[in-house]
């Protein structure tokens, strides 16, 4: 394999020539039936979250390491643990993640970062190397992979090989696959070079064949809104960027009008009451507010084949403004024309409406 020369000092490699049988699956929150199996040196992760109600199972595929690892050499001060893997997804795009535990860890998002995988064609190298992780001799040390909130139906992610190494962090290679933190810190508005208004804001009315009620805000400005019927749509012109990269993430800002959740949701998940940022994946790229139609834009499709069920962020609905983190990848594809927009979706039975005013704010690169 083109991996093997790179692999061969690994501490642990598994190239799955044979069973899986030193992995272990889990899965939870949401109805999801997980499953690895390997065949011809490939690992498949099987999940099957077709009877999922809300779209927040998580799965994992995790391999405990502590025989095959130097502990003691992990332990001692600039040391760290270093996760790499070469994947490729049935499903796309879509996000997973790596990360490393102990039987004493508490923050388990803690050592975890996601990585995006935009096609079901191509292998995609990505790694993590952790930072002040703490492992010492006679832990239980375990590495996982997992897909969280991928939307209901079946899915599956092939492992080529995964390794694990203790190595130097100061000499340690930059890591691979575009790693995105998970839930980062909200960066200000001003900090960005680029404040872009959306060129259309509308709302879906799943139920009908035609364009959603002109809604209104009290002051007379336009909403959109967000409920088991409805998604809101929005897009940007977007053309004076075109071939241009971008600096990092970007952030979506927003003006909340109103927000009303069903008390039994906030008892049953913690995730629930929320509004997901998801990725338009097609429709027509000129619709606008008074055209926008069930009819035209799904053309017969499911709405998870054309608006992606795994958010890009969680909005926690804390207030009337918002302000979401858009990571690189998923900007970049807005940029490219790639994703034509993005959407906003509830997770749970919440309502809530926003004012059509959409600015993205970004930096490209030099």
């Amino acid at each position: 394999m083109a991996f093997a020369a790179r692999a061969a000092g690994a501490q642990v490699r598994d190239g799955f020539d044979g069973p899986p049988d030193a992995w272990t699956v889990a899965a939870g929150d949401g109805v999801a039936d997980v499953s690895i199996t390997s065949e011809d040196g490939v690992a498949t992760v099987t999940v099957d979250a077709s009877a999922d109600a809300y779209g927040v199972w998580w799965a994992v595929a995790r391999r405990d390491v502590q025989g095959e690892i130097d502990l003691a050499r992990l332990a001692q001060p600039g040391h760290e643990l270093r996760i790499e893997a070469r994947v490729r997804s049935s499903h796309a795009p879509r996000r997973i993640n790596l990360h490393a535990n102990t039987q004493r860890t508490t923050d388990f998002h803690s050592h975890l970062m996601e990585y995006d995988l935009p096609d079901t064609t191509g292998w995609h190298t990505v790694s993590m190397t952790t930072r002040g992780f703490d492992a010492r001799p006679g832990d239980t040390l375990g590495v996982q992979i997992a897909l969280i909130d991928w939307g209901r139906d079946r899915f599956a992610l092939d492992v080529d090989y995964l390794r694990v190494d203790v190595v130097e962090a100061a000499t340690a290679e930059p890591d691979l696959g575009g790693p995105i933190p998970y839930r980062p810190p909200v960066a200000d508005p001003d900090t960005f070079a680029l404040h872009l208004g959306a060129a259309e804001a509308g709302t879906l009315a799943l139920g009908a064949s035609g364009p959603a009620p002109d809604w209104r805000a009290p002051s007379g400005e336009p909403l959109v809104l967000v409920d088991a019927e409805h998604v809101a749509l929005l897009r940007w012109d977007v053309s004076a960027l075109a071939g241009r990269r971008v600096a990092g993430p970007g952030l979506l800002e927003l003006r909340r009008q109103s927000l009303a959740v069903a008390a039994g949701e906030l008892e049953e998940l913690e995730e629930l009451g929320q509004i997901r940022l998801v990725e338009v994946l097609g429709g027509p790229a000129d619709w606008t507010r008074r055209t926008l139609g069930a009819d035209t834009f799904l053309s017969g499709r499911p709405l998870d084949a054309v608006v992606n069920p795994q958010m890009i962020i969680d909005d926690p609905a804390d207030g009337d403004r918002v302000l979401l983190t858009v990571n690189a990848a998923a900007l970049q594809r807005l940029i490219d024309g790639t994703t034509p927009g993005l959407a906003l979706r509830p997770l749970g039975d919440v309502r809530a409406s926003f004012l059509t005013e959409a600015t993205l704010h970004l930096t490209l690169a030099p």
